[in-house]
Order: C-alpha cells, then structure tokens, then sequence
C-alpha cells in the first residue's frame, strides 16, 4: 500500500525519538483542499485507531484511515535535503495532476 523510503523511514524515527514516543507511528492521510484538490498530511500518533490500515515500513508504522486508502494506494513516501531545505515527498500514481510544492495532488 504504501512505501516510505530508507530516508523518509529514519527521519520519521527521529521524529519519534524527539518527541519522546520510540513507540509512535506515522499517520497517513487524505484532506480536501491544497491547491490541487487533496492534500497529504502526516504526523506521529501514538496507535492506530480501530478501523485504521496498519503497514509497516522500513521498520515504521503506519496508520491510514479507510477513507484514505484508495487516494494513498501504491505512494511512495521520501525525504530529500537541498540547500532549499528539507522534507517529505510524495510519489502518488493515483495522482492525476500535482501542484509545483508536490504537497497536494488532484
């Protein structure tokens, strides 16, 4: 379903460790607007919720709720570092148009 990368996985268990949950997992989901239509959103939690997918990755959870499993099916998750900055990237194949930040997908 989905696949984060060796970089997208360590940053996320930095993440973890820095904000004191080792135990976390990174929740995956879907929200409407960005400027294409949905945007993707992330953050630690702490467990899944009932009806939530659990996928593991790279060694790291994840928790994807059901109404965004369809939109996330096959995205790839990584991590990048230029001298612009540095953060997630999303490789979706079910987006059909992006916006140039790479945050929000239609």
């Amino acid at each position: 379903m989905i696949t984060l990368s060796t970089e997208a996985a360590e940053a996320v268990r930095t993440a973890m460790t820095r904000a004191g949950k080792p135990e976390a997992g990174l929740r995956v989901m879907i929200e409407v607007g960005g400027c294409a239509g949905n945007k993707y959103m992330i953050g630690l939690d702490t467990e899944p919720k009932p009806d939530d997918a659990v996928v593991v990755s790279e060694g790291v959870k994840l928790f994807v709720d059901p109404q965004s499993q369809p939109l996330l099916a096959g995205l790839t998750i990584g991590f990048v570092e230029t001298l612009a900055g540095k953060g997630f990237t999303f490789d979706n194949p079910n987006a059909t148009a992006s916006c140039s930040c790479g945050k929000s997908f239609g």
